[in-house]
């Protein structure tokens, strides 16, 4: 596949074959990723990491990549302490910084802004989340460590807490529709998946099914994807109490699931799920987050050209 060049902006413009050659290429990463190798791929190159909103797990994980590959990391830090606090444009900020580096991780509040960063760059644009949009190196990641912990073909999934707002859940369904997944969604009727993503997933041929109770609907799954009720993503704060604790899973919840379940989650995690958990044999969500190093290095390598 050839990918050198691209924008990384959404997961909807993914062919199976394009996913699957990058999960290969990250398998191939995984060994420099542990450090266990070195690898100066990237020698010379340089990535912009431009962040809009807070973030630990993806910009640390990116810019571990490119250190692990041997390129070099330009870090905007504080908006605050940028142009952007004089009232720079994203558009001009993003033509100014094409010219300091040779691909940009972006980070943004607005949902598009990622696509709109495309058109005014000349080098590849990596959407690192833009609203309640899209979050396609997650996306990547989670179906990576679906990958390595389980089995994506027929996977039978649930995903459960903020499907209304959570980017992340957005995408990982598009990508879970080209593997046959068996698709349950859990949520609070409030924060339920929007229903034209629904209807897109049951046209692409996924089987869906809703529900606002956990108890049952695990018993029966391969893999768990829980979510964080986003209080940022919320106007009214009663609004966010109203939902809040309605989902959680504990060591007793998890008596009667399959031995083989596994647990996902997208950290940050407030309170959905109980530290009971990370002892048991069901949690990846740690392992997880490591998953995005050699995912983003395979993505890097991918678009700069260093890797077929």
């Amino acid at each position: 596949m050839k990918f050198k060049g691209h924008h990384i902006i959404s997961m909807t413009s993914f062919s199976r074959d394009m996913i699957d050659s990058i999960l290969e290429t990250a398998e191939r990463m995984e060994p420099i990723a542990l450090g266990k190798q070195r690898s100066d791929l990237l020698s010379g190159k340089v990535l912009a990491v431009l962040f809009f909103e807070p973030s630990t797990r993806t910009r640390m994980s990116f810019e571990t990549a490119m250190y692990r590959l041997g390129g070099n990391v330009l870090n905007l830090g504080s908006i605050d302490a940028s142009s952007i606090a004089k009232g720079e444009t994203l558009a001009d900020t993003i033509r100014v910084v094409d010219g300091y580096a040779d691909a940009i991780v972006l980070r943004h509040p607005k949902e598009g802004a990622a696509r709109l960063a495309s058109e005014f760059s000349t080098v590849p644009i990596l959407n690192a989340g833009d609203g309640a949009g899209h979050h396609p190196t997650q996306t990547l990641l989670d179906l990576y460590t679906i990958k390595r912990e389980s089995h994506l073909e027929g996977v039978k999934i649930a995903l459960a807490g903020d499907l209304k707002y959570g980017r992340t859940v957005h995408s990982l369904c598009y990508a879970l529709s080209l593997y046959g997944a068996d698709i349950t969604l859990i949520s609070p009727m409030e924060l339920r998946m929007p229903e034209e993503i629904i209807k897109d997933l049951e046209k692409r041929g996924a089987k869906v099914t809703e529900t606002d109770s956990i108890e049952h609907a695990i018993n029966e799954v391969d893999v768990l994807y829980m979510t964080r009720i986003q209080k940022e993503r919320f106007l009214d704060p009663t609004e966010y109490e109203k939902v809040a604790n309605k989902l959680k899973i504990t060591p007793e919840l998890l008596a009667n699931v399959k031995t083989e379940l596994k647990i996902l989650h997208p950290l940050p995690r407030v309170n959905e799920i109980h530290t009971g958990v990370d002892e048991m044999p069901h949690a990846c969500y740690f392992r997880q987050a490591f998953y995005g190093v050699p995912v983003r290095m395979a993505l890097l390598a991918l678009v700069l050209g260093a890797m077929e």
